[in-house]
């Protein structure tokens, strides 16, 4: 198996043969990712597995209910009312995100034995997480060149969840977002390539959104140069930070208030 970013077999005389594991509902911008996997012509998306029992808007609803209670739900709605208007001025967003969810393949586990022999059988070169759970190695070491994930968050410092938001209740100048490869750890991969977006006195909603774009571009880059073998780990800069978890309400009000204020949650 060739991980090391040198020349993969056969894939730059053929497409190169993801599979990507998500969540039923999609994570933000997922769904935009699976367009352009599934539009690019040295791209085969061989299947797009999530692990759940529901997919779309309801199940990302419930979901939110069992992990975050009330909370979930006012989570649920604002992501719904973003969702939607983006949807309302953008037919081919709409249409993109109908398509995406209908290649969704839905199984119990994504760890279940006929699910493993199902990818084993697929023969991927290549493994692609965007949400959903955490893998275990028996899965994510299945593609020949190891799999990737998405972390939206600055590496090594900020790991864990809703580090795009913890970014900015630091007062950090810069959102980062980066693609690594996965490994037995959370969040502790190679990282192959990254990004930063500026914050300034943006709003948290619109930096989210800027990191998400930007990270869909980085994989995309990612993915085709893993094809052409041109991967170069980038060396971390920092030093490894907490595990982050996912905020309170007093902390996302404390951080609302604050950008409310003119910004002056930012660092000097």
């Amino acid at each position: 198996m060739n991980t090391t970013g040198g020349k993969p077999d056969d894939v730059t005389q053929r497409p190169i043969r993801v599979v990507l594991f998500s969540d039923p509902f999609l994570a933000a911008n997922a769904d935009e990712l699976v367009s352009c996997l599934s539009a690019h012509e040295s791209i085969d998306l061989l299947a797009v597995l999530c692990q759940g029992s529901e997919r779309g808007a309801r199940g990302r609803a419930r979901d939110l209910w069992k992990r975050r209670g009330i909370l979930g739900l006012l989570i649920a709605v604002v992501e719904a009312a973003s969702t939607g208007g983006r949807a309302v001025f953008s037919p081919d967003r709409r249409r993109r995100r109908r398509d995406a969810l209908a290649a969704i393949q839905l199984v119990p586990s994504l760890h279940a034995s006929n699910v493993i022999e199902k990818v084993r059988r697929m023969s991927p070169d290549l493994g692609l997480i965007y949400g959903g759970p955490i893998l275990k190695p028996e899965l994510f070491r299945i593609p020949r060149l190891g799999t990737l994930g998405i972390h939206h968050g600055r590496l090594p410092e900020y790991r864990g969840k809703k580090t795009t938001f913890w970014e900015i209740y630091h007062g950090e100048r810069e959102a980062g977002v980066a693609i690594q490869r996965v490994n037995a750890g959370i969040d502790t991969g190679e990282v192959i390539a990254q990004a930063a977006i500026p914050i300034g006195r943006k709003s948290y909603p619109r930096v989210w959104r800027e990191v998400q774009a930007a990270g869909v571009n980085l994989y995309m880059d990612a993915i085709l140069a893993v094809a052409a073998g041109t991967v170069r780990p980038i060396e971390a800069t920092g030093k490894p930070g907490r595990l982050y978890k996912d905020p309170s309400p007093r902390q996302l009000v404390d951080l609302w208030l604050r950008r409310m204020s003119d910004g002056r949650g930012r660092r000097s």
